[in-house]
């Protein structure tokens, strides 16, 4: 029976397959942050990875992860965000093809880097259902292997080489927070957690326009996410039961903030440590700042999951 849900062992080998394309991305602290949440708080910062987020590590395992000939007929998945960019560089890097379904309403400048990366464009009609269609006759006519943004194995095992990474950089962590929206980079952060740092907790942010995984673990099943409201834009899609069930072993707690939170934690990060983060990053210290959970006088791994931010629409 093939397994479902990735382990310790799946995230070290993902750890060696992608040390040769990916960064091992600084941890970075703030004087003046620690005093305002009186608390020792250290940025995984994902947002200077090869295009600009976390999801560059488990694009570049699953794309690996490949034998020679699923790799020759090329890759496909449906994004309009990181994801996108993450897995045209990764193919290009092992010089396969990779088809990119992005919604017609996608910003230019989304559109651009991912054919940049050398992917080709599919567009499509701004609905799911549009992107699962489309994408389908994409994997028929081509024969691509479809990988997805976070329902999948060596994704979420390379997702899991961040916190990896943190720890071994900082031991004796009391908690770790990372951001929640399909959960791939949430399943993975607490696989390696709960390996390396088994007394600390997993802590998620989650916008409070968006609190899908929020009641999810609240109820005990997965609730869609019908119709989130939130800036951050890379925390808008549901768990997977794949995510679901590794969040629902792992994780302590989720807690939702406010967009206001989130973008007084972003203004924070950009002025005190002169750094570009996306909103969906900075949420993980919002709520700290806006009392949310009171973790005074511990020591804090946070994962800054991206910096991908359009700069003509900032949100203040």
């Amino acid at each position: 029976m093939k397994k479902i849900i990735p382990t310790y062992d799946d995230v070290l080998r993902a750890s060696e397959r992608i040390k040769p394309f990916a960064k091992k991305t600084p941890v970075l602290t703030s004087k003046s942050i620690n005093e305002l949440c009186n608390a020792d708080i250290f940025f995984k910062c994902e947002n200077f990875q090869k295009v600009g987020a976390f999801k560059f590590r488990g694009a570049v395992n699953a794309i690996f992860s490949l034998n020679d000939e699923q790799a020759s007929k090329g890759v496909a998945t449906h994004s309009s965000g990181n994801h996108a960019q993450a897995l045209a560089l990764a193919a290009t890097i092992r010089g396969i093809p990779a088809t990119i379904v992005m919604p017609e309403n996608s910003s230019r400048v989304k559109i651009d880097a991912v054919i940049g990366y050398g992917a080709e464009v599919v567009f499509c009609q701004p609905t799911l259902k549009a992107r699962e269609t489309t994408l389908e006759k994409v994997i028929i006519q081509k024969g691509s292997t479809f990988i997805h943004p976070y329902d999948n194995y060596n994704v979420i095992a390379g997702a899991g080489t961040s916190a990896k990474e943190l720890i071994e950089e900082v031991p004796n962590l009391d908690y770790v927070i990372a951001p929640v929206g399909g959960g791939g980079l949430l399943s993975g952060t607490s696989i390696s957690v709960k390996a390396l740092l088994p007394d600390a907790k997993v802590i998620a942010a989650e916008p409070e326009g968006a609190d899908d995984a929020f009641r999810s673990l609240q109820s005990g099943a997965i609730v869609p996410s019908l119709k989130p409201n939130t800036i951050c834009d890379g925390l808008l899609t549901s768990l997977s039961e794949r995510t679901f069930k590794i969040i629902s072993q792992n994780v302590s707690e989720i807690v939702t903030l406010s967009d206001e939170d989130t973008i007084r934690a972003m203004k924070l990060i950009w002025e005190r440590m002169k750094i570009i983060v996306e909103p969906s990053s900075a949420t993980a210290l919002g709520i700290l700042l806006g009392n949310k959970i009171d973790l005074k006088a511990k020591r804090i791994g946070i994962i800054l999951s991206g910096g991908n931010v359009d700069l003509q629409k900032l949100p203040w």
